[in-house]
Parts: structure tokens; C-alpha cells; sequence
């Protein structure tokens, strides 16, 4: 169990609740600031001052004033119009993810919901009860509201939701789980629906999964650096102290303890004709180490975002305030998976380059066409090469901008959008492309190593190579080669071969700290 305290969620925290199905509950302390803005709003909804989404209409229609009797039904209908999603549902990690986000969200106190609400969210995450979200429908301001409609549809009797493996009215999966469904108070309704959680997840998800693959490179490019027979020079730490860059430092470092005994490294100290190798061996540590400075910024701005209160308007209990403002609107969000998605892409572009390079005998030192024995009668990695082609190429056109776009809505009352929504949700296709590119030079690198023998790589390298090579069996002649991608392409996903490695994060921490 998971115990969320709202402002100091950590990113460690948000990661194990993704990859696991571990249940989380806000910390007891909350229930009292919750409490508080609840009565708050409450008074308000029993005034004659219009307040917005407590007693008047939402967007172009705030103007409209609600009487007191109309409260409940106000909400219920908020959430029923909004439930406009489209498309392909939502994967339930990512809508726990979102459940989790919407619970510390309500928890800083200054929403105005009541203690019971979050009861209920917290009870559905126990107990599995995880809603059919659509995809499609949010541009990220006035917040995710199709997306979290869906969410809250499942928390009155409505909507769909999945328990128990099955599919079912929202109703239904909540009786199943021994659970009610609830009737929104005043505000409630807004609360649920006004917020970034959906964006939020979404780009914390490829955070989390960009992270693990610039992890991941370090290891198949030093496999490639072997492979290639290519110089541990510019791995020197003088030349990154030189420039400064923390994530630069931390690269180099990682790569010098991963190649630290290679044999195949130090039979061509001297003697080698090459002055310099080709930048995607030299620069690793550069453009990588660029890539994770910037997910390291991404990172901040989101844990930030995952504690923050970011519905509308706030419930300001210490001033006796109910007040309007953006906190919905998700331009850090946008920036962020705009940020996510460039370090992705241009870390399956410098991966892309070294397979080529070491498919190619111009450039390979001495390996053979396309790392096929016997090459003629077999084309080995040739097509192979082709794909992380097509795959770099497919994330470059996803690393377009969406923070840029908008496009007024709601009758020009909401005038200017963040488009966080679907720039966060790319981030999985684009990971998934950059999983599977890497599968491919980690593929190349081991079969490129194998040629050197009887030189063997470093300690570390080659029990890399091992836990490959028990799924994996070396290409010694063509076969149907798919499966052997998609089984490197999980092997890096998982994180496994990466599980017990020693990484040097000293300066890429003092850089997000």
C-alpha cells in the first residue's frame, strides 16, 4: 500500500504504482483539509453570489445561475455531457495512474469535495475497479475533462469499467467490488473532471519509459563500441568535466565501468590506423547525456504537476475564499512530453546510426556484410537494419511539437489549449519504436562481439551477452527473425539487462535536484 502525501509524492512512488498493481490511499493528515474546503463550497452553494460550477453553469454558460435544488443534478449532468471520449480505450495502468494523480490532486484541501468522494476513488483502486477510458477527446485545458468524465461516470452508476478481467456497466463492476456509487455535492462533478491527470500520466509513463531506454543505450552502445573495435577515448572524464554537462558526466562514467576489462579493447591500443570513429560511437555520451539533462527537467516540472492542485476554481481556506483561475490549463504537461519526446527520438537516431554502421563493412573494421556468416547465401541483420530505419524515421515525425498548437473551444470561452493530451499519449508508441531499435543494435553488438573472438569483451559486457544469448540464439545462418526482435525489444523494455548495473547518476541528480 501506497500512502500518497500531496505535495511530496515522489516520481519513485508514481513509477511503482505504474509498473505494479499496488493500491494507494492519501495520508490520513488530508482529511481534515478536505473536510474544510468541502463546507466551504457547501456555504457557498446555499448563497445568493454565483460562484462557478458550484451554483452556475460551466464554460460560455457561467452566467447561468443554478439554484440550490438543482445542485445534485448540475453535477450528474456535468459529468453525463462530458463523457465525449473517442477512440481506443485507455491502458489500465495508465487510468490507475490517472485515479492516483485525481486522489493527490483532492487531497491538498482545495477542491471542495467531501471526504467520502475521495473514500470512493481510493476503495476503487483497491479493489481493481478501473474505468473505460477513450483516448481520444482531450486538447488539455479546461483540463482533461472527456478523459476524466469517463473516470468519474464509473464513480455514479454510469459509464463502463473493467473487474475482475471483465467489462461491464459502471454500476455493475462497482456492486461486483462491494462498492456504491455516490451522489456528487456541489462542485464535485467540476472537481473530478477539471485537472491534468490524464495528460499527467501519459507523459510520466513515456518519463519513465524514456528513462529506462537512455539507460539501456549506454549498455548497447558500449556493446557496439566493442563490436566496432572503436576507441574508449573520448569516454576520458577530463573531456566531459571540460564542457559540464551532468548527464554528459554520468554517461561517459557508466560507459568507462561497463567497458572496464574488455580484452577487445586492448588489443588495438596501439598500432590503429583510425584517428577518430564516427559520431555515433564518439558522441554517445553527448547526445545521450543531452537527452537525459532534458528528462531530467521533464521530470521536475512533472512531479511537480502530479502534486499540485489543478482544478478550478480553488477552494483558498485560509482566506475564506472561493476563487477562479488555470491551474486546469496543462502547458507544463505539453512542454514536458514535448521535451520527452525529442530526448526519445534522438536517442533511437544515434542507436540507428551504429547498427548501420556496423552492418556496414566500410565502416564495421573487419566485420563481415551485415554480420552474416557466409554473407551472399546470408543476408543476416540487413533487413533488420531496415526497420530501426523505419522505426527512427516514424519518431522523428512523432518528435513534432504539440505544445504549439491550439485551437479555441467552448464557444471562444476557452480560447487558447495546451494539446497536452495527445502530445503526452504518443509517448508510448514513440517509447515502444525506441524499445524495439534498441533491441535491434543490442542484437548487432553481441553478434558483431562474437566475431572478435577469441577476444573476449568486459566482465560485464558478456554477462549482458549470457542473458541474451538464453533467450536468443546467435545468428549463425538466416532464419525468420522477427520473434528475436520483438524478444530484444522486451529484454530491453523490461529493464533486466540493466537491472544489476551500476549507473553513475551523481551528476544528473545534483542537475534535478
Amino acid at each position: 500500500m501506497l500512502t500518497l502525501i500531496p505535495g511530496k509524492v515522489s516520481l519513485e512512488q508514481l513509477e511503482q504504482f505504474w509498473r505494479t498493481n499496488v493500491p494507494a490511499r492519501l495520508a490520513p493528515e488530508t482529511r481534515p483539509l478536505i473536510a474544510a474546503s468541502a463546507a466551504r463550497i457547501e456555504k457557498a452553494a446555499q448563497g445568493d453570489q454565483p460562484v462557478y460550477g458550484v451554483n452556475t453553469g460551466f464554460g460560455k454558460l457561467a452566467s447561468v445561475q443554478i439554484p440550490p435544488e438543482d445542485t445534485q443534478t448540475l453535477q450528474r449532468n456535468l459529468i453525463l455531457s462530458h463523457c465525449c471520449g473517442v477512440g481506443e480505450a485507455s491502458p489500465k495502468s495508465i487510468v490507475r495512474l490517472m485515479m492516483a494523480l485525481k486522489l493527490i490532486s483532492l487531497g491538498r484541501g482545495a477542491s471542495g469535495v467531501r471526504p467520502e468522494l475521495v473514500a470512493l476513488l481510493e476503495a476503487m483502486i483497491a479493489a481493481d475497479v478501473v474505468p473505460v477510458v477513450p483516448a481520444q477527446g482531450s486538447v488539455g485545458a479546461s483540463g482533461d475533462l472527456a478523459p476524466l468524465a469517463h473516470m468519474a461516470a464509473v464513480m455514479i452508476g454510469e459509464g463502463e469499467a473493467v473487474f475482475g478481467g471483465n467489462t461491464m456497466p459502471g454500476a455493475d463492476a462497482l456492486s461486483a467490488a462491494g462498492l456504491a456509487p455516490i451522489t456528487l455535492g456541489p462542485k464535485e462533478g467540476l472537481a473530478l473532471i477539471n485537472g491534468t491527470q490524464f495528460s499527467t500520466a501519459h507523459a510520466l509513463a513515456g518519463l519513465f519509459e524514456a528513462n529506462r531506454a537512455a539507460r539501456s543505450s549506454l549498455l548497447t552502445c558500449t556493446l557496439s563500441i566493442d563490436a566496432a573495435m572503436a576507441s574508449t577515448s573520448p569516454l576520458l572524464p577530463e573531456i566531459h568535466t571540460l564542457r559540464g554537462h551532468p548527464g554528459q558526466i554520468s554517461a561517459a562514467a557508466t560507459m568507462r565501468a561497463l567497458l572496464d576489462g574488455s580484452e577487445i579493447r586492448d588489443s588495438h591500443r596501439d598500432d590503429d590506423t583510425r584517428v577518430q570513429d564516427p559520431y555515433c560511437i564518439r558522441c554517445h555520451p553527448q547526445v545521450v547525456g543531452a537527452a537525459m539533462d532534458m528528462l531530467g527537467f521533464a521530470a521536475t516540472s512533472l512531479i511537480r504537476e502530479a502534486n499540485a492542485a489543478t482544478d478550478n476554481p480553488l477552494v483558498l481556506t485560509s482566506e475564506d475564499r472561493i476563487v477562479s483561475g488555470g491551474n486546469f490549463h496543462a502547458e507544463p504537461v505539453a512542454f514536458a512530453a514535448d521535451m520527452i519526446a525529442l530526448a526519445i527520438a534522438e536517442i533511437g537516431a544515434i542507436s540507428q546510426r551504429r547498427i548501420a554502421l556496423l552492418v556496414d563493412p566500410s565502416l564495421s573494421f573487419d566485420l563481415p556484410a551485415f554480420l552474416a556468416k557466409d554473407p551472399g547465401l546470408n543476408s543476416g541483420f540487413m533487413i533488420a537494419e531496415v526497420t530501426s530505419a523505419a522505426l527512427m524515421s516514424e519518431n522523428k515525425h512523432l518528435a513534432n511539437p504539440c505544445s504549439t498548437d491550439s485551437t479555441p473551444t467552448s464557444a471562444n470561452q476557452e480560447d487558447h489549449v495546451s494539446m497536452a493530451a495527445h502530445g503526452a499519449r504518443r509517448l508510448d508508441r514513440m517509447a515502444q519504436n525506441l524499445f524495439q531499435i534498441l533491441g535491434i543494435e543490442l542484437l548487432c553488438g553481441i553478434e558483431g562481439i562474437r566475431f572478435r573472438a577469441p577476444l573476449q569483451t568486459s566482465p560485464v559486457l558478456r554477462e549482458a551477452m549470457m542473458t541474451v544469448e538464453r533467450e536468443i540464439p546467435p545468428l549463425d545462418r538466416d532464419r525468420y527473425l522477427a520473434p528475436d526482435l520483438a524478444l530484444a525489444a522486451s529484454l530491453i523494455r523490461s529493464g533486466d539487462l540493466i537491472a544489476n548495473l551500476n549507473f553513475d547518476n551523481s551528476a544528473l541528480e545534483e542537475s534535478v535536484s
